[in-house]
């Protein structure tokens, strides 16, 4: 009898390859490439790569197909996209300020929500003294005056009132909103500067007094009254909305500066411009805007009293690495099922645990 042959008995081996698919997340930003690198070990990334932010509709298209969105403020989250979103699960906005997202829908539909805070506080406060520097002591009017040869057509190297600016020291500086960034303001106020630093918030610090030297106002019309800088440092709600309107700025003191680095419609534009047109106030420092980003013949572009910049309170290499860092963290601890690090709408966590399970 012939024997088998050995491969008759051979068994033949499948080698199944199961592949554990990934979330999705959609960045409407390009971050940075390391970054993006560790958030890919994780998760599928598709980053949106222009300049400028996804148009509504696409950002509307793309969040009913993924797990994750990483948002910046110009981007709409409204209650409409995430109703329109069934496996979304979290929104990791990128930046300290979250208006943008409809947060009360979110936490209905177990959608969590974070963002970006204290990791810029120090940059947005620098940017903060730039601003009152910048208009206190008359920088961007000088240096026009010296590019644009109005200084050598004056044949005249030096004059008594030349540029007059004012000094910061003894002065009072107004704070509103004492909160992360508002703390350091006050701190540099106060010790760098020996100004008398006031400030108003809907809740009190006592502790905070004592250390940097702070009186507490009860009223924001009383700290308005009474400052020669004005800075405002509140997050925009319904409650911040136009908090500098005209009455508050007849308030003000006819030589104090109001700086803004918060939120643009906390400050009633229309209202700042007349201030500015008939003297209200002498000038103001301003980083964001109604309506972003302004044209170039902006009616508060026609003021030489007043420094614009275009919403750069983060702008620095080392700040927007920690944003993106906190971004990070959040994306991964949700994914292990974690609470993430900074989340913003905390009752989300009594309607769906954290995780894409």
């Amino acid at each position: 009898m012939k024997p088998l042959e050995s491969n008759a008995y051979n068994v033949i081996k499948v080698k199944v390859v199961v592949e554990i698919l990934k979330p999705k997340v959609f960045v409407t930003r390009e971050l940075f490439d390391d970054i993006i690198a560790k958030m890919s070990e994780l998760y599928e990334v598709e980053v949106w790569d222009k300049y400028y932010h996804p148009p509504y509709d696409v950002l509307l298209s793309k969040a009913r197909e993924v797990d994750a969105l990483v948002t910046l403020l110009t981007d709409k989250v409204d209650c409409n996209l995430l109703q329109s979103a069934p496996k979304l699960r979290i929104v990791a906005q990128y930046a300290v300020g979250f208006d943008n997202v409809d947060l009360e829908c979110a936490t209905k539909l177990g959608i969590y929500v974070t963002n970006t805070p204290d990791v810029i506080s120090d940059t947005v406060a620098e940017l903060t003294w730039a601003l009152i520097l910048a208009v206190a002591k008359r920088i961007l009017e000088s240096d026009s005056f010296v590019r644009q040869g109005e200084w050598h057509r004056t044949g005249t190297p030096w004059h008594p009132k030349m540029m007059l600016g004012t000094e910061l020291k003894g002065k009072v500086l107004g704070i509103v909103g004492l909160g992360r960034i508002g703390t350091r303001v006050a701190k540099i106020g106060s010790l760098g500067f020996g100004m008398k630093v006031i400030y108003y918030d809907i809740v009190r610090y006592k502790e905070k007094e004592g250390i940097l030297g702070v009186e507490y106002k009860s009223s924001l019309e009383d700290l308005l009254k009474e400052s020669d800088i004005v800075s405002l440092h509140v997050p925009l709600t319904k409650d911040t909305y136009h908090m500098i309107n005209e009455e508050r700025l007849k308030l003000m003191k006819k030589t104090a500066i109001l700086i803004n680095t918060a939120r643009g419609a906390v400050v009633d534009t229309q209202a700042l411009v007349k201030a500015l047109k008939e003297g209200w106030i002498a000038g103001a420092g301003i980083d964001v805007f109604e309506g972003e980003p302004i044209p170039g013949d902006h009616p508060l572009t026609q003021f030489k009293n007043v420094v614009l910049v275009p919403h750069i309170g983060s702008a620095t290499l080392e700040g927007r690495y920690r944003m993106a860092q906190v971004v990070l963290e959040n994306l991964i601890a949700f994914y292990e099922g974690r609470k993430p690090p900074t989340l913003v709408n905390e009752s989300v966590l009594n309607v769906r645990p954290p995780g894409f399970k």
